[in-house]
């Protein structure tokens, strides 16, 4: 299964972190270029087995859910419907403590697993996958990094491990 991964290293602690790449609705949005509207399924947060369903601003639905959730050091999310062309997607994210120059910070690796369908068009579509999703995940991971330094969604982030 082909895979996609990046990293990247923000001056925050893990459980905050975590709980930034969590944030949910217009937090949410402000800083995730992906998501155009996402909304936990029967739920007020997640959790393992919480069902979301996911807008991206490319137009495309996906309803996945949480296969994983354990706060501060990783999560990870399947696929239960979504574009025709995968016949398996999920992704994962780990968070781990990482000083960097004396500064307490967190190394955040974010990884998307993928299969394409119909089987005969792996030998093409899956290198087109790999450039297209490496494009999508870099872009979240940067915006991700900026979110971490952002006081709005600090705050809203920090509010949330609070609760």
């Amino acid at each position: 299964m082909p895979q996609v991964v990046v990293r990247s290293w923000v001056p925050v602690e893990p459980a905050l972190a975590f709980a930034v790449s969590q944030t949910q609705g217009e937090v949410r949005l402000r800083w995730d270029p992906f998501i155009r509207h996402q909304r936990l399924v029967d739920a007020d947060r997640p959790a393992k087995g919480v069902r979301t369903v996911t807008r991206t601003r490319l137009g495309l639905g996906m309803v996945s859910e949480y296969a994983s959730y354990r706060p501060p050091t990783s999560v990870g999310m399947t696929m239960l419907r979504g574009p025709w062309y995968f016949e398996r997607f999920g992704a994962g994210w780990r968070f781990a403590p990482e000083d960097r120059d004396g500064v307490p910070g967190t190394a955040a690796s974010w990884k998307y697993s993928y299969t394409v369908r119909p089987a005969w068009l792996r030998p093409v579509a899956e290198p087109i996958g790999q450039w297209l999703l490496g494009r999508e995940i870099r872009a979240r991971i940067a915006a991700f990094s900026a979110a971490c330094q952002d006081d709005a969604v600090l705050a809203a982030a920090r509010a949330d491990l609070a609760a």
